[in-house]
C-alpha cells in the first residue's frame, strides 16, 4: 500500500469510531456521518425542497410569454441559431410553431408573465426567482436527468441531495437526512442512481418513501419482541460487524450499514409522527389539494417535504412525473399538459404558502427544475394533436425562500424560446447557485475520487448572484 493509499483509506475507515458514537451515546469525541457541520459561509438556506418535474416541461407553455409563436403559428420556424445536433437537425427540416394554447397573464409587482395553466402559483409569483435559458449537456431524457440531478451525464455521480448532506450533515439524527418520494406512477429514469451517493461514502445517498398508506417499510417492530430485545440484537450485530470491519480497510458501505441499522432503529419511534398526516387541520389538508384526487397525490409529498424540514431534515426531493405521465408531450400537448399542471399546482402554492405562514419560508429552500425545455415546433405537419420535442438549451427553472431575492428574473430566451439569449447559462451555474445559497463553496465542497477532487459543478459554475439577495 502506498502512502497516500493509506492516509486515504485511514481517513476513510471510521467504522470503529462511528459504531462507538452509535453504541455509546455519551461518548466524548461522537464521529458520525450525518452529524452537523458548519457552513462555509452564512446563509439562511438551512434546508432545502426540490422540486424535479421528469420528462422536460414546456417553458413557452407555462412559464414564457412569446408572442412571437402567435405571430408564426403554423408556419416553418426560422433555423435555430447557435445550436447543435437534434435541435438544430429539428429546426432546420419541414416543421411548424406551435403556439400556446393558453392564455398568459402578468402577476404581482413583479409583473411575471405566467400561463392560465398554473393560476395557483401565479399567486406567489413575487415569491419566484427565474434562470430562464439553463443549457444541459444532452438532448436525451436519461443523461439529461442525470446531468440535472448529479451534475454529469453519465450514471455514477453523486447526487445534489448527497452533496447537500455531504458538505451540511442533518440537524436530525432520528430522521434520514435525505428523503425521496417518488411519483406513484412508477420509477423514475435512471432510478436510484438519481439519488445516490455515487463516489461519496454510502451514508449520504437518500432514502425513499414509498407511496401510500405505508410509506416507509416495516416500520413497526417486529410482534412480541420487545424494545429491548431489539436493542440487544442490533448491538450483536454491530458487535460482528465491527470485527469484519476491523479486519478491512475502506469500509464506507459498511459504515452506511451500521449508521442505517442504528438510524432505522431510531426512526421506529420518530418517523411515524412524521407520516401520520391526521393531526393537520382540515384547512391545511384542502390548503395542499388532499381533498381533490388528481392533486392528493403530490399534495400529499408536499405536506411531508414541510413536516420533514420543519423536524430538520435537510434535503427531501420530490419526484413527479412517470412512465406515460411524464412531462414529456411530443404529441396531444393541449390534452397532456393541462393534467400535468392541475396535478402540481396547488400543492406547491399551497406548499409555498404553508412554509410561509410558519416562518420556514426564509430557512427553507424551495427549488423547481426539469431536466429539459421544449421545441417552440413540431416536425409532424400532418397531425391535430401537437406536441413539442426536446430541447436542451431552454430550460426554465425557479427558486423561493432561503436567501432568494423574491421577484427576481435572470436570462432570458430568445423570440421563439429556443436558447439563451444573449450569453449560454450552463446548469453547473444553477448547481453553483443552488449551493451557495445553502452555505456552500463549490470549491471547497470536493472529494477525492479515482486521484481527482471532485465537485457537483466539475469544472466550476458561476454563482447567479442577480437572483441572491
Amino acid at each position: 500500500m502506498t502512502r497516500r493509499d493509506l492516509l486515504f483509506h485511514s481517513y476513510l475507515g471510521l467504522g470503529g469510531l462511528a459504531l462507538a458514537d452509535l453504541l455509546a451515546a455519551d461518548t466524548s469525541a461522537p464521529v458520525n456521518p450525518m452529524d452537523p457541520r458548519p457552513q462555509h459561509h452564512p446563509a439562511k438556506a438551512k434546508s432545502c425542497i426540490f422540486l424535479f418535474m421528469e420528462g422536460g416541461v414546456s417553458q413557452m407553455d407555462t412559464y414564457e410569454y412569446k408572442p412571437a409563436l402567435l405571430k408564426y403559428a403554423g408556419q416553418q420556424m426560422p433555423k435555430a441559431e447557435r445550436t447543435t445536433g437534434e435541435l438544430a437537425t429539428f429546426s432546420a427540416a419541414p416543421n411548424r410553431v406551435i403556439p400556446p394554447y393558453w392564455e398568459f397573464r402578468q402577476h404581482g409587482q413583479s409583473g411575471r408573465w405566467m400561463s392560465s395553466l398554473l393560476p395557483n402559483l401565479a399567486t406567489h409569483a413575487d415569491d419566484l426567482a427565474f434562470i430562464h435559458g439553463l443549457k444541459v449537456d444532452n438532448n436525451n431524457h436519461g443523461p439529461a436527468v442525470y446531468h440535472t440531478l448529479t451534475g454529469n451525464i453519465i450514471p455514477g455521480g453523486a447526487s445534489v441531495g448527497a452533496w447537500l448532506t455531504y458538505g451540511l450533515g442533518s440537524a436530525n439524527k432520528d430522521l434520514p437526512g435525505f428523503i425521496v418520494m417518488g411519483d406513484r406512477r412508477g420509477a423514475t429514469i435512471g432510478g436510484a442512481g438519481v439519488w445516490g451517493s455515487g463516489y461519496l461514502p454510502a451514508a449520504y445517498q437518500g432514502t425513499l418513501f414509498r407511496n401510500g398508506s405505508a410509506p416507509i417499510v416495516d416500520l413497526g417492530r417486529r410482534t412480541n419482541v420487545s424494545e429491548a430485545k431489539q436493542r440487544a440484537e442490533l448491538d450483536l450485530l454491530n458487535l460482528v460487524n465491527r470485527q469484519h470491519a476491523a479486519e478491512r480497510s475502506n469500509t464506507g458501505e459498511l459504515e452506511a450499514r451500521i449508521a442505517s441499522y442504528e438510524l432505522a432503529f431510531r426512526m421506529q419511534t420518530q418517523a411515524p409522527e412524521l407520516v401520520d398526516l391526521t393531526k393537520e387541520t382540515e384547512a391545511t389538508r384542502k390548503l395542499y389539494g388532499l381533498d381533490d384526487e388528481v392533486t392528493e397525490p403530490f399534495g400529499k409529498q408536499c405536506l411531508l417535504a414541510r413536516r420533514a424540514v420543519e423536524r430538520g431534515v435537510r434535503v427531501v426531493k420530490l419526484l413527479h412525473g412517470a412512465g406515460g405521465d411524464r412531462w414529456d408531450d411530443h404529441g396531444a400537448i393541449q390534452d397532456r399538459l393541462p393534467v400535468h399542471c392541475q396535478e402540481i399546482d396547488k400543492p406547491i402554492a399551497g406548499l409555498l404558502a404553508d412554509l410561509k405562514s410558519r416562518g420556514l419560508l426564509d430557512s427553507t429552500l424551495v427549488v423547481w427544475v426539469s431536466e429539459m425545455g421544449r421545441t417552440p415546433f413540431d416536425n409532424n405537419l400532418t397531425t391535430d394533436k401537437p406536441g413539442r420535442d426536446h430541447n436542451q438549451y431552454g430550460l426554465v427553472s425557479w427558486m423561493a425562500g432561503g436567501g432568494v431575492k423574491a421577484g427576481a428574473t435572470f436570462g432570458e430566451t430568445d423570440d421563439f424560446s429556443v436558447r439563451a439569449a444573449n450569453e449560454e447559462i450552463p446548469l453547473r451555474d444553477f448547481h453553483a447557485t443552488l449551493l451557495w445559497l445553502m452555505g456552500l463553496d463549490q470549491s471547497r465542497l470536493t472529494y477525492l475520487h479515482a486521484g481527482r477532487y471532485k465537485k457537483l459543478t466539475d469544472i466550476g459554475g458561476r454563482v447567479i448572484w442577480e437572483i441572491i439577495s
